[in-house]
């Protein structure tokens, strides 16, 4: 009989079609040849491999489920696919990616007007521009509804006041679409760099996401013309469904975290001895590793089949929340697990385990807290929001 794959026990690649396959496969050779020879060293100079952008744009990978503008057009699960393989590398340059895709070209391209698409998603999906996304703010960041950010109409134009912070790309954007309370509701503004009165300056002696950047923005009395607010859509429905499309990438990507920590450990028990035999000829570390032989599984079967209802226009942003709070939690406790298999090799960048873990301390806050996706469920299954 043919034996199983370890990091895809159920062969999910089986059930992907031959497009997918190949956006995986091109994507994966991107990773193993560009970004994991670098990552280890770009996490330990808390630097952002920039010179990687040109070639993330060429593969395709920005905007990549946007119809036109220079964007690739292809499928919801094509999309969970790049991300998977881009946090096998790093859940930075996932999420830089994320971002660009899925909280900047997305609302453009959903909300925006003809000139706003124009003049930027094309230069985006080129990597010539780049985005970043304003909701979160200091004083706390899971209940967006209490925006402090303000934006009043003065002539023409509009005049923003406030602050948002841990904002992915912050400092290299271009622009920003920044979410305001408006006397209309909230509302979407494009800020871009060099507005008087704008700064983004770079969050630093961060432990988490060191290969990324990671800015606060704030506005003081910056005047923004009519034209770059995004015209169809106000109130929280804006914000919210771009953290929609964000999340789905994320229930992906973390499966990528998780197969590379398997992968790695794989290999370290089974040359490392111990009391006389390899590690791996253990029960107690194979129950381990096959813990996390399951969980990957389990996470695989769940975002395939929210990718397949996402193409098909089903997918329901509770369905996200599960994924999302299912698949990083998975990802956490294997990266964590993996780490402790390792022994005292496990705390160097050397092997990618600490480094996963320490990028999925974000990743599970960011977008939506563990907690709050439980609660989205709670709500979804008695009707009662707790929140």
């Amino acid at each position: 009989m043919k034996s199983l794959n370890s990091l895809d026990l159920y062969d999910v690649r089986g059930l992907l079609s031959e497009d997918e396959q190949m956006v995986q496969d091109s994507v994966a050779r991107f990773v193993d040849d560009k970004v994991l020879p670098i990552i280890g060293e770009c996490f330990e100079q808390a630097r952002f491999p920039k010179d990687l952008i040109p070639e993330i744009a060429s593969l395709g990978l920005l905007g990549s489920s946007i119809q036109g503008y220079g964007c690739a057009g292809l499928s919801g699960v094509a999309y969970g696919l790049i991300c998977q393989e881009l946090e096998r590398g790093d859940s930075g340059l996932r999420s830089f990616v994320s971002v660009q895709s899925s909280l900047v070209m997305y609302p453009i391209y959903s909300y925006g007007s003809a000139e706003q698409k124009q003049r930027w998603l094309p230069a985006m999906a080129k990597g010539e521009a780049i985005g970043c996304f304003g909701l979160t703010e200091p004083h706390g960041g899971s209940d967006p509804s209490n925006m402090k950010t303000v934006a009043k109409k003065k002539g023409g134009d509009w005049v923003l006041n406030g602050a948002k912070m841990w904002i992915t790309n912050g400092s290299i954007a271009d622009v920003a679409v920044v979410w305001a309370k408006t006397e209309d509701g909230i509302r979407g503004f494009l800020v871009e760099k060099g507005m008087q009165g704008f700064d983004a300056p770079e969050v630093h002696h961060k432990m988490s996401l060191r290969a990324s950047v990671t800015s606060a923005l704030y506005f003081d009395n910056v005047r923004v013309p009519e034209a770059n607010v995004l015209p169809k859509v106000k109130g929280l429905k804006g914000p919210l469904s771009c953290l929609t499309q964000a999340r789905y990438g994320i229930s992906w990507g973390v499966i990528g975290a998780a197969q590379a920590c398997l992968k790695e450990v794989l290999g370290y028990t089974q040359t490392r001895e111990l009391f006389g035999r390899p590690l791996n000829h253990n029960q107690a570390v194979q129950l381990r590793l096959a813990e996390m032989a399951r969980q990957i599984t389990l996470a695989q079967l769940l975002s395939l089949q929210l990718g397949r209802l996402k193409d098909k226009g089903e997918m329901q942003p509770g369905q996200v929340s599960l994924a999302k709070w299912n698949n990083v939690r998975m990802a956490l406790n294997i990266a964590r697990d993996a780490r402790d298999l390792l022994g005292g090799a496990g705390i160097t960048t050397e092997f990618c385990p600490i480094r996963h873990a320490l990028n999925l301390e974000s990743v599970i806050t960011y977008e939506g807290t563990e907690t709050v996706h439980q609660l989205v469920i709670g709500k979804e299954i008695t009707g009662v929001d707790a929140f």
